[in-house]
């Protein structure tokens, strides 16, 4: 198995030998513990912070704790399972990568029958949390599902893989609102919005580790797409989520304090762009980490502007 780098570039796999799973978990769990991504976290909290700024948007105030649970392990879980999805759909490409050579399905670790059990069995942990919630809600949250099963499939056929992942992402947002008022109202639409053009934009940064191979394989992203471009599309991108969060919050009826959160969210998605380098592999990874702050962010300003 060739490592692609040399001594010059640091390695990009974004699985570690030696970490926490091989340490303490037993071999049989190993593999699906990493399809899960439970080593790799920085999904589930990019899923989880703007699914928790809208429980508390739509709560106006501290959500409360029975639905921050559900949506918690929701987000655990759908994530789990569009990490798998994913794995299934690129057993085939993810050995040529650098970044994903590590991976299960991959490496061989476990085979397509063993990841499709597992899948089952995600899906049907995270079906369970739908009867702990409304009707309607569990309606929202089944319209998700084309978006979880497509998106592995379209680095294949769009340059926009990041958008319908984005989509996908943050569909807790929307079923936060319907969970906790009833109705998805048009400011809730908007934070979904923002958070789909965050998405795009973070996603794009990440895609610039990988865009050399990519290019290779005959794959498609918005890396690709906008080429030497990127970092004038992702402030793009970046901008429209500042405008949309700014009018959705304001529509659902944040105080002040909520704009100056915007503000922050503003200079720190600025700071970025300014450290970006679509050239650097190794910076644009931590830059794409750096959007947990992000998260942060957005969370605490829902919760400031509730005062």
């Amino acid at each position: 198995m060739s490592t692609m780098h040399t001594s010059s570039r640091p390695d990009l796999s974004d699985i570690k030998l030696g970490d926490w799973v091989d340490r303490h978990l037993p071999s049989a769990w190993r593999p699906y513990a990493r399809l899960a991504r439970l080593d790799r976290p920085v999904g589930t909290w990019l899923t989880l912070f703007p699914c928790w700024a809208a429980l508390i948007q739509a709560s106006h105030g501290f959500p409360d704790f029975r639905h921050l649970l559900i949506f918690s392990l929701g987000a655990l879980l759908m994530r789990s399972a569009g990490s798998t999805v994913n794995d299934i759909a690129d057993r085939k490409f993810d050995g040529h990568v650098e970044r994903t050579r590590f991976r299960p399905l991959a490496s061989r670790q476990i085979g397509l029958p063993q990841a499709i059990s597992f899948l089952g069995t995600e899906l049907v942990l995270a079906a369970l949390l739908l009867f702990f919630l409304t009707p309607f809600t569990r309606l929202v949250a089944i319209c998700v599902l084309p978006l979880v099963f497509i998106y592995p499939l379209c680095k294949r056929f769009t340059h926009w893989p990041q958008a319908v992942l984005g989509a996908a992402f943050n569909w807790g947002m929307l079923m936060a609102w319907s969970e906790v008022t009833g109705e998805v109202p048009t400011g809730a639409i908007l934070m979904w919005i923002g958070a789909i053009a965050w998405q795009i934009g973070y996603d794009t940064v990440y895609a610039y580790v990988d865009v050399r191979d990519d290019t290779r394989l005959g794959l498609k992203s918005t890396a690709i797409l906008f080429g030497k471009r990127g970092k004038t599309y992702i402030a793009l991108f970046y901008a429209v989520a500042i405008v949309a969060w700014s009018a959705g919050g304001w529509l659902v009826g944040m105080s002040p304090a909520y704009d100056i959160g915007m503000l922050v969210i503003a200079a720190h998605l600025g700071w970025q762009i300014w450290r970006l380098d679509i050239a650097r592999p190794e910076v644009n990874y931590r830059l794409f980490l750096a959007n947990i702050l992000t998260g942060v962010l957005l969370a605490a300003s829902a919760f400031l502007g509730t005062f």
